[in-house]
């Protein structure tokens, strides 16, 4: 025997096999194959739920939406008197750290 005729031997017991458990299954079709992974595709929609009402549309003579205007924020600015009070607070800073370094 070579290998083409193994390989019908097993076709043809396979197909047997597959007749005689369709017999005992009730059905005529084989049995259908387990799903893949993913998402499950999405479901029809039943025909008994009604459909929500859509709100009508802006007509020509109704008047438009009034919308507040917004604010502009004023610039900060730093005065040169505040400028030089931080720039005397980080000089002391600075001085404590080389104290603390010596």
């Amino acid at each position: 025997m070579n290998t083409n005729e193994i390989v019908s031997a097993i076709d043809a017991e396979i197909a047997k096999l597959q007749q005689a458990r369709a017999l005992l299954s009730g059905s005529s079709e084989p049995a259908a194959t387990k799903r893949g992974p993913g998402r499950p595709k999405k479901a029809a929609a039943p025909a008994n739920v009604i459909a929500k009402p859509v709100a009508p549309k802006r007509g020509p003579g109704r008047p438009k939406k009034v919308v507040a205007p917004v604010k502009a924020v004023a610039k900060r600015t730093l005065s040169a008197e505040g400028k030089a009070r931080i720039a005397a607070a980080q000089k002391r800073r600075w001085a404590a750290a080389k104290e603390s370094a010596k």
